[in-house]
């Protein structure tokens, strides 16, 4: 079955749609293309892993969302932010080079067992006391629910090798429309329906039993037991120019074809495949996945994918976690009502430009991960700058919240994207999974960095007759 439509393109465009007015393209020929993009793409995938991405991911947004009831306004977010990516991290520093010894099916009923029961765990645990015994253990909930989230973070993102581009596409977006869901339901539960912190976070306790039954009633199974009969990663066989189906195909069909995974047999069927072409692909047989071999590949990785997927999610952490708590207004001068609702607003803000960017990599591709890298940085530095003196009023501060989550999720969704694309075939699955950690590795600095800080520009605003910061909580 063929599960997506590769589109005629030159060697260097990946795949992508070119933006309009660039150079070759016309508008005629971009509507053209976008109407054929998604043309012979299987739905069950695209449904499948779009849900894979907002199950995931939803659970951990909306502890995050919660933050300031999880914990009360006098203990810094930065700690819940901790808990909430530390057990993430280690799992995707050190699961990559095992993991795959663990069959996706089990995965996922270990992944919905432990959200689940993390989420149970935080909503059921009493209210906090004085002497902040039932922090402890709410924060092991929040761990908990994070070791599925990392685990289904590496190992979905593994599972985009076997389903392509389109798969890679529904599952950023996922986790875009997670993000959203996540803090748009939070607020909606509290604050529109008036329900209690705990009822509210018993009703998300649910969601995670979507994913199962995503991947057993919705996604195709056939790519999976092809890869599982190959008992390994998938190669790319060889194939002869020569071959009969590839001989009559134009110039870049027969491309396409050759670098299509599949018996010489199916080269024509190939061009109705939507399977991933490396620039430089591996020829043979597939290298054995051993630890030695898996840290080799990781540290290919550093540099062009990890380090700049590392710095945007330092720079967005620390805003979320560390600033976004200082960035309040006399409440008579705003839309609300209670100082808690700001911090909610400012995290559905963030999550609809993470939606937006993480949506967009079907449409048009950024290849350089540096430039929006550092906009972020920059980003960071005015927000801190307007906390320590206003420069802000609020309308334009959520536009800015806005353009940091814009940033934030085009640099996750094209790093992953610049991964299927370039790197080559016997390495994506494990590429993709460990390049993950990146994303958790920049959360757990940025929660160090925000606990540091977060106390120290509220004390600085107090100081200076802008006490709201201790107000969050009411």
């Amino acid at each position: 079955m063929a599960y997506g439509t590769i589109m005629n393109r030159s060697p260097s465009s990946s795949g992508f749609l070119p933006l309009p007015g660039s150079p070759g393209s016309s508008w005629a020929i971009y509507k053209a293309r976008f109407r054929s993009l998604f043309q012979g793409a299987d739905a069950s995938v695209l449904v499948a892993f779009w849900l894979f991405g907002v199950i995931n991911n939803v659970c951990y947004v909306i502890i995050l969302s919660a933050a300031v009831d999880l914990v009360g306004p006098s203990v810094p977010k930065g700690v819940v932010l901790l808990a909430d990516v530390l057990p993430s991290f280690l799992t995707k520093l050190v699961a990559p080079y095992f993991i795959h010894a663990i069959p996706y099916s089990l995965r996922i009923i270990i992944m919905c067992a432990l959200s689940t029961g993390g989420m149970f765990l935080i909503a059921l645990t009493p209210s906090v006391t004085k002497d902040g015994g039932s922090i402890g253990l709410k924060l092991f909930g929040v761990g908990i629910a994070s070791l599925s989230s990392g685990m289904g973070e590496l190992s979905m993102l593994g599972l985009t090798h076997y389903y392509g581009h389109f798969s890679l596409a529904a599952w950023g977006s996922g986790t875009g429309g997670a993000g959203l869901i996540g803090a748009g339901l939070y607020v909606f539960l509290t604050d529109t329906l008036k329900l209690s912190i705990k009822n509210s976070l018993l009703t998300s306790a649910y969601l995670p039993f979507i994913m199962p039954l995503a991947f057993f009633l919705i996604l195709p199974q056939g790519p999976l037991r092809r890869a599982h009969d190959k008992k390994g990663y998938t190669d790319i066989p060889q194939i002869s120019i020569e071959d009969e189906d590839i001989r009559d195909l134009p110039v870049d069909v027969a491309a396409e074809a050759l670098l299509a995974p599949g018996p010489p047999s199916q080269a024509a069927e190939a061009y109705t495949s939507h399977s991933p072409r490396p620039s430089s692909p591996t020829l043979g047989e597939p290298t054995k996945p051993t630890f030695a071999n898996n840290l080799r590949r990781a540290r290919r990785l550093f540099f062009p994918y990890m380090l700049p997927l590392l710095l945007v999610y330092i720079a967005e952490y620390t805003i979320n976690q560390g600033v976004a708590p200082t960035l309040l207004f006399p409440i008579e001068d705003t839309p609300f009502t209670e100082y808690r609702q700001f911090y909610p607003m400012y995290a559905f803000l963030y999550q609809l430009g993470v939606f937006i960017s993480r949506s967009s990599v079907s449409f048009f591709r950024i290849h350089n991960l540096y430039l929006p890298s550092l906009l972020q940085v920059a980003n960071l530095i005015l927000l801190l700058a307007h906390s320590l003196h206003p420069l802000l009023s609020l309308y334009p501060l959520f536009a800015l919240i806005l353009w940091e989550g814009l940033l934030g999720g085009a640099v996750y969704v094209n790093t992953f994207a610049e991964i299927m694309s370039s790197v080559p075939d016997v390495d994506r699955e494990f590429s993709l999974g460990a390049t993950s950690v990146s994303d958790s590795g920049g959360i757990c600095v940025a929660s160090l960095i925000g606990m540091v800080i977060e106390g120290r520009l509220c004390e600085w605003n107090i100081r200076r007759g802008r006490g709201w910061c201790r107000s969050l909580g009411s």
